[in-house]
């Protein structure tokens, strides 16, 4: 498989430190991809597991080493801390090993759209108010995960493709509150309110891109369910890709979200 080459990449929510994390396959992405800029949108390490337990397989290495050699060579990474990473929050303007840190940023994509980019979690309820909840929902997200390995276990040996419990349990409790959309109305607002035509995030392991009364929505996923990834092409359109292979054997066909009806978006980003 050929490498592709981008304007920018925009990658979050990788989780490193967790068991759950697709180490394997981010790596593979990288390989295969290249950009000029990319930016790492939030929870890239989850600090949150790692005080818990810590979780540090050579795959977890791997990722900052790939990230590390191609700021070397050139390519400009901001890292946007999250939540989960929220020890980086305490370093704006730092660079460590090429990498910058940053709050968040505007950018400006190659057809002059200017794009808020931030990982979203100051938009959470449970998240900013309720902070003991939120770590029990991070508990019943780890235990959902286990089911997840389990059960795909089991669906292997039938004969039955890929299913994830974790994605389908998470999308049927927000929906009862109506926790996505409302999530992205209120980020899609704060961009509106600095004059962005568009907003990028990650947080809800949602990914999705959509207009929402004339501002851009656009959400990257995750590197634990869906990995997925959000590429700015030269004339600054986007893609959603996903990438589920090992070794480029199989080139994953783009995502074109922001055609589909909303029931099957939350079965693509599951």
């Amino acid at each position: 498989m050929d490498t592709r080459h981008f304007r920018t990449l925009f990658i979050s929510d990788v989780h490193l430190g967790s068991k759950a994390a697709k180490a394997d396959f981010l790596i593979d992405f990288l390989k295969y991809h290249e950009a000029d800029t990319i930016f790492l949108v939030g929870d890239i390490v989850d600090g949150w597991r790692l005080k818990r337990s810590w979780y540090w397989p050579q795959e977890c290495n791997d990722v900052i080493q790939k990230l590390l050699r191609k700021a070397r060579k050139g390519t400009r990474i901001v890292y946007i801390p999250g939540n989960h990473d929220e020890f980086l929050r305490d370093f704006p303007g730092m660079h460590f090993g090429g990498i910058e840190v940053a709050e968040r940023m505007m950018h400006e994509a190659a057809d002059g759209k200017k794009y808020l980019v931030l990982h979203g979690d100051e938009f959470d309820v449970v998240v900013r108010n309720a902070r003991l909840l939120a770590y029990l929902g991070d508990w019943a997200y780890d235990m959902a995960i286990m089911i997840n390995i389990g059960l795909a276990a089991i669906r292997r040996k039938l004969g039955m493709p890929y299913w994830s419990f974790s994605a389908w349990a998470k999308l049927q409790v927000k929906h009862a509150v109506n926790f996505i959309g409302e999530f992205q109305k209120v980020v899609a607002d704060e961009a509106r309110k600095h004059g962005a035509d568009g907003v990028i995030c990650g947080h809800i392991h949602h990914a999705v891109m959509e207009d929402m009364d004339g501002v851009r929505y656009i959400n990257t996923g995750d590197w634990v369910e869906s990995c997925t990834a959000i590429a700015e092409h030269g004339d600054g359109t986007f893609e959603l890709i996903e990438w589920r292979t090992i070794g480029g054997a199989v080139e994953p066909a783009p995502l074109a979200l922001e055609h589909l009806p909303k029931r099957e978006l939350a079965q693509q980003a599951a």
